[in-house]
């Protein structure tokens, strides 16, 4: 066979030198006019073992590698392998199907002798606990139930809430659970009262019981309070079983709490009293420009920038610039 019908031995062939070097077999077998085994069979012995394989693997080479395939007979050959190898599958998928329904329908099954163990963390540190609920809240995907019957000082307020607004925008259903005495001061109440504005549902009761956090069900942290040696800490417990109960807890105490409906001043109507230059602070404030910038951008002193921010929160009924941001952001005051 010439070398531009029969590819080098060094390399695959590719597909159209393959094409090509079968082609011109099957023209130099069927020349005779009669099919002769013997030269069909001297005539494979002189191609490549590259091509070979080529034609093989796609059954142009019969069994044996002694003749040449015909194309439409090669195409039977590969739907029927196909065939074969697609009821295969779904007679195997079947039986997958089969044992996974049995499987699941023992899950069901009472256990009487099982116990589950549950898994228990525990934190003497409460900052320690805090990066850890903000792990567990990023997980956290259909719903966030709480009981507080106290609350932190205003800086971790903020730091919470940024954390707890992220979730109510992933679509978390949350219910927070408060006592009166807790909702006293003010920074416990602008932290509550931001949480309903963005969706959360807020109930006060004369006494909450826990201070717990329920995620999903699944995850509950509890405020394990003041031991004998004054020793304090939160333990978080991983289990299904146990969160259902006290799911039953929480339900029976936000059932007996009212709606926390406390208003603010200026709440609602505050975007129609903003001037057009503390709209253009909140705008910059909200493209995280720093204060000597936008004291530039309005070419005013740093003395006015404060009077106009502490104008803007008074008119939000806000204290702080990450409250009056999130505000601005619900009433439609920047983009």
């Amino acid at each position: 066979m010439p070398a531009a019908q029969n590819p080098s031995h060094d390399r695959p062939p590719t597909a159209a030198e393959a094409r090509a070097a079968y082609l011109a077999a099957v023209g130099r077998i069927t020349a005779t006019g009669a099919r002769d085994a013997a030269a069909e069979r001297e005539e494979l012995r002189d191609l490549s073992p590259e091509l070979t394989r080529w034609l093989a693997d796609r059954w142009l080479l019969a069994p044996g590698g002694e003749r040449l395939s015909t194309p439409d007979r090669a195409l039977r050959h590969i739907v029927s392998e196909h065939g074969r190898r697609l009821r295969e599958t779904a007679e195997r998928a079947g039986r997958d199907a089969e044992a996974l329904d049995d499987v699941l329908s023992l899950l069901t099954a009472p256990r009487f002798d099982a116990r589950e163990a549950v898994e228990t963390e525990y934190f003497a540190d409460r900052e320690h606990t805090r990066k850890r609920l903000e792990e567990l809240d990023a997980l956290s995907r259909e719903e966030f139930l709480a009981m507080r019957n106290s609350f932190p000082d205003a800086q971790v307020l903020d730091s919470s809430l940024a954390g707890d607004l992220d979730m109510l925008a992933n679509g978390v259903r949350m219910r927070m659970l408060t006592s009166q005495q807790a909702v006293r001061s003010q920074a416990p109440a602008r932290y509550l009262n931001a949480l309903a504005d963005a969706g959360a549902e807020v109930r006060v009761a004369p006494t909450v019981p826990l201070h717990m956090n329920i995620l999903d069900r699944a995850i509950v942290i509890i405020g394990a309070g003041p031991g004998p040696q004054g020793e304090g800490g939160d333990v978080i417990l991983h289990s299904t079983p146990v969160a259902r109960c006290f799911c039953a807890v929480f339900t029976h105490a936000w059932d007996l709490a009212r709606p926390h409906t406390e208003s603010r001043p200026g709440r609602g109507r505050a975007g129609c009293e903003l001037s057009a230059q503390e709209r253009e602070v909140l705008a910059l404030l909200a493209t995280g420009a720093k204060d000597e910038t936008i004291a530039r951008r309005l070419a005013c002193s740093d003395r006015t920038l404060r009077r106009l921010m502490n104008q803007i929160m008074e008119k939000l009924g806000t204290s702080s610039r990450f409250e009056a941001g999130v505000t601005a952001a619900r009433l439609g005051l920047v983009n």
